[in-house]
């Protein structure tokens, strides 16, 4: 047998082999889907690589095979695209090879040639080209129709892989028809765009198109069919359920015009310059995917510089390349703006807002979208004013929720933007807009409210939307003074602020925001009689209503009264002050009983300073009116008292929102004071603020230490106006020279805590310095109880040799102990601190001394916090007794005492952590007993199960009690807390 004959035996027998798998195997189990995977892999590669006149035979039979198995149904992708892939080689098998002579061929790419606005010049026809002017017809096989409706079929597959394998085989076959034959297939891949068709397939479609394109096989003529479908693909976006899908669709449409940049003659593209051009910067600037953005950014760019044509196009390049269209507000709000600069560009960008972007089912796209359109405002006023708010008032009031929450935002903010644009003219808003589109804005609210609109998921967003525009019509100075419509708004306002409670969780605060803004607003405008004099009807009612809400059992409502307190104007607020006060300084002290208001004590500490700073500040004056010298101690009383606030429930530290907002607000109360009346500032307010600043400074929590240590340094430093009266303001400045309110950064502990403890050498701030710092050095993060404790041992390590700065801090130390005995947040943290410091020898100059009296009264007060039944607690005094052994005297006999009462405590766990302290401890100070008795104590503390009956404990407790020379303690009878013997 020849050798040809061998070859193509074996490969009859390779195909033979690779058929029967196919027939007989399936996807549904893993063998038989590996061994498909194989089969096709191999038959794929043998048509890419073999001789077309030893496989042409056998290619009719396989593609009859591959219909049989019909792997387009398979659920395996890797399947389907194999298959896809098979069925393109074997469709390129079928065709001879050769170049299509009619392709589009383009001529110059010199972008140097593009740039200059050149002519390119038409490059002649390859000779391979030339050989085939002459050529004879086509003979196309009937299995070409079959291969190519797979291939079709493939472009609308749900797998991208498969769709881009199929999209590369309709361009490859396409590249070997007639040019009647190929128009064809062209007209099939654009009936991909059809709205019946699924987004799959407008994907699959725009990568054929691109392949095509970059082939040269879509000619020009057919453009004119190609771009509009180009263009809608760039903005492709359906609603599917609670999302939308699209993205890829839109993504590929850019890879569409990123290969037509390449492939054609400016000329051929020059009709479609403008439609292209402004689809590719609408999706750029404003497509919701940063993918897309980035797509259309880098396929206009290809086309400034491949074509030359584009209007404008370097300096918009300039503004929206690659990385500036990666921050969706930064492309909303100024990019957009500087492309509508260009008059070509304008209108398109504002229309795609009001169609595409208004009713998107994304909020946030909707709320963008209405500030672009602010923004975009001033580039076309006529158009805004005439086109697009009529076009808009009756979306305002249509049946689609998402369009009617957008159109009524974007009709607030273009009425705004108007009102802004015509200040610069001396016109007012209804000299620009017609009469018929202010009745219509005065009139949305009723409508909605006739149709109860306000109510359930959709209130949700009309709520909010309504206030945007009452508040954004009240500052255009709308003439509807004294009109039904503001009675109608009032009571929108006030139904929202009482009924807050009944909305979602999730967008309580942005109702909130909205509420309060547009009240402001309203009050400004519509509730003066006279310039800065309140209409008395209305003011007493607002201000007896919301103070009245501050008592509700909503928390919500009180949070909105109190911030609806907080945002009423000077004039509102004029003869009101203290009433107003009162009752924000009763919620922020009374309620803060109950842990669950810890929200609306926030807000009503927030609200204080609102109010002050609105009511402003007069030495004398009356304290009905303004901040005066009769009622400023009892503003700084409220704020500094809620700087205690350690509420604390299932979402953590609560509390800690109160006192950020009381740090906020003493000091924009301050500030306000200080540059006004200083006098009225008295010492003792001003050191009981900073103290209190100095202490949430050494806190353990870094955002809110971060906060507390940036207010302290803007008062330490502030110069216009100087808080006075601040204790140790020259130690302060040396400790933090000005450049620390820039470069300390407080939320590192291992840059706060080497500064904040040089305030434990300053008398005033000690005491609130080192409570601070107790609740870090005796916490649970390791960062920061590392970085506390060791600037603490640093500043005990530099007065060690002072007697008197250590008994200083000593007493310090006492008076917190002595102060939060029963206060487990800072008792447990100080005994483990005292641990701390006790274990590093901090007092060793203490030791030397027989009953000092510091290591007495801290013996005492560690005997009343023993007493409790938090075994966190207990096991934290047991180690502080451990410590305290290292003092002489009767203290020691004491502690002794102490800790084999507790040998015997009626919780196993700490009779049995008590025993190991003990046994440390014996180790550690070797002088506590008598040489001899040691290893009997130590054999006894270590063999004995602590955790047994206490009859059997108590007999070896007394054994020890017998050798250390210590009274047996007496049995309790009577009931106590912790019961001990």
């Amino acid at each position: 047998m020849t050798r040809p004959d061998v070859k193509q035996k074996r490969l009859g027998d390779f195909l033979d082999w690779s058929l029967t798998t196919i027939s007989q195997t399936n996807d549904q189990s893993v063998r038989d889907i590996m061994v498909l995977d194989g089969a096709l892999q191999s038959l794929a590669k043998l048509f890419k690589h073999g001789k077309r006149d030893d496989l042409l035979q056998y290619a009719p039979t396989i593609l009859q095979c591959l219909e049989q198995k019909n792997l387009s149904e398979s659920s395996q992708a890797m399947l389907r695209k194999l298959g896809v892939k098979l069925i393109q080689r074997l469709g390129l098998t079928f065709l001879k090879p050769r170049l299509a002579t009619w392709r589009y061929q383009r001529g110059s790419r010199s972008l140097a040639a593009n740039l200059s606005m050149s002519q390119s010049i038409t490059v002649a026809a390859t000779p391979e080209v030339e050989t085939q002017k002459l050529e004879e017809d086509y003979d196309i096989p009937e299995e070409l129709e079959t291969v190519i409706e797979h291939l079709l079929v493939g472009l609308k597959d749900k797998e991208t892989i498969v769709r881009w394998s199929a999209a590369k085989g309709i361009g490859r076959v396409t590249g070997r028809l007639p040019k009647e034959l190929a128009d064809e297939v062209v007209g099939s891949v654009l009936d991909c765009f059809s709205f019946q068709e699924t987004d799959n397939a407008w994907h699959g479609g725009c990568l054929a198109l691109a392949e095509l394109g970059r082939r040269g096989l879509l000619l020009p003529s057919r453009l004119t069919d190609v771009v509009p479908l180009i263009v809608k693909s760039l903005t492709y976006d359906e609603k599917r359920g609670a999302c939308s899908v699209g993205s890829n669709v839109r993504d590929s449409a850019c890879y569409v015009c990123w290969s037509f940049a390449r492939a054609y003659e400016p000329e051929e593209l020059e009709p479609f310059v403008t439609q292209i051009a402004s689809a590719l910067l609408i999706t750029a600037v404003f497509d919701r995917n940063v993918n897309c953005r980035r797509a259309a950014s880098a396929a206009f760019q290809e086309n400034v510089g491949r074509q030359g044509t584009f209007p404008h196009g370097i300096d918009i390049v300039t503004a929206a390349d690659y990385y500036a269209v990666g921050n969706i507000n930064n492309c909303y709000l100024n990019i957009s703006v500087h492309i509508a600069s260009f008059p070509e560009y304008t209108e398109a960008m504002i229309d795609h807002l009001i169609a595409m972007k208004i009713n998107h089912w994304d909020s946030v796209i909707r709320e963008l979208s209405t500030k672009a359109l602010h923004n975009l405002t001033p580039k076309a006023p006529n158009y805004m004013a005439t086109t697009v708010l009529p076009q808009m008032l009756p979306m305002a009031v249509g049946i689609d929720l998402h369009g009617r929450h957008g159109a009524i935002m974007a009709c607030a903010e273009i009425t705004h933007a108007l009102y802004k644009l015509g200040l610069q003219t001396n016109r007012t808003v209804v000299d620009i807009i017609s009469s018929e589109c202010v009745d219509a804005l005065k009139n949305i609210h009723q409508k909605l409210s006739d149709r109860k609109q306000y109510r359930g998921f959709g209130g949700e967003l009309m709520r909010p939307a309504m206030c945007g525009l009452i508040e954004k019509l009240s500052l255009s100075k709308m003439p509807f003074k004294n009109e039904t419509v503001i009675t109608g708004w009032q009571s929108l306002i006030d139904d929202t602020i009482k009924n807050l409670h009944l909305v979602s969780s999730g967008v309580k605060d942005c109702i909130m925001v909205a509420v309060v803004s547009a009240l402001s607003a309203l009050c400004e405008e519509y509730y003066q009689d006279e310039p800065g004099q309140a209409n008395s009807g209305m003011q007493d009612v607002l201000v007896s209503q919301y103070i009245e809400g501050l008592k509700s059992p909503q928390m919500l409502t009180r949070c909105g009264s109190a911030l609806a307190l907080g945002s009423l104007p000077r004039f509102m607020i004029h003869s009101k002050l203290n009433q107003i006060l009162e009752g924000l300084q009763q919620m922020c002290t009374v309620s803060q009983k109950d842990g669950s208001f810890t929200e609306a004590r926030r807000d009503a500490v927030k609200a204080i300073a609102q109010v002050c700073v609105k009511a402003g500040v007069s030495a004398h004056g009356s304290p009905d009116s303004a901040l005066c010298s009769k009622n400023v101690a009892e503003v700084y009383g409220a704020l500094l008292n809620s700087m205690n606030d350690y509420t604390t429930d299932s979402r953590g530290d609560v509390g800690a929102w109160v006192r950020e907002a009381a740090m906020t607000s003493l000091m924009d109360v301050t500030m306000l004071v200080a540059s006004i009346a200083p006098e009225i500032l008295l010492p003792d307010l001003v050191k009981c603020m900073m103290c209190c600043l100095a202490q949430q400074s050494a806190e353990k929590i870094d955002h809110y230490r971060a906060h507390a240590g940036n207010v302290f340094l803007r008062l330490l430093h502030s110069t216009e106006p100087a808080v006075p009266h601040i204790p140790h303001r020259e130690e302060l400045l040396s400790i933090f020279p000005v450049e620390t309110t820039t470069s300390l950064n407080w939320n590192a502990p291992s840059q706060a805590f080497q500064y904040i403890t040089q305030l434990l050498g300053l008398p005033q701030y000690q005491y609130h310095t080192l409570l601070g710092l107790t609740v870090s050095v005796g916490g649970i993060t390791e960062s920061t109880v590392h970085f506390s404790s060791q600037s603490l041992f640093d500043y005990l390590r530099g007065i060690q040799d002072n007697h008197a700065d250590l008994t200083q801090f000593g007493d310090a130390l006492l008076s917190i102990f002595r102060d939060n005995l029963r206060n487990d947040r800072v008792s447990i943290p100080f005994l483990k601190m005292l641990d701390q410091i006790l274990a590093n020898s901090c007092f060793e100059i203490f030791t030397t001394q027989e009953n000092h009296q510091f290591c007495v009264d801290l013996l005492a007060l560690c005997k009343e916090c023993k007493k409790t039944k938090d075994i966190s607690k207990l096991r934290a005094c047991v180690t502080v007794f451990c410590g305290l052994i290292q003092f002489q005297g009767e203290v020691r006999k004491k502690v002794l005492s102490q800790l084999l009462m507790l040998l015997c405590h009626s919780y196993p766990v700490i009779r049995k952590t008590t025993a190991s302290q003990m046994y440390e401890m014996l180790l550690t100070y070797d002088d506590v007993i008598n040489p001899e008795m040691l290893d009997d104590v130590m054999t006894l503390l270590s063999d004995t199960n602590w955790e047994s009956d206490l009859a059997t404990v108590r007999t070896h407790r007394n054994q020890l009690c017998d050798w250390l020379g210590v009274p047996r303690p007496q049995v309790v009878t009577k009931q106590s807390p912790v019961q001990v013997s």
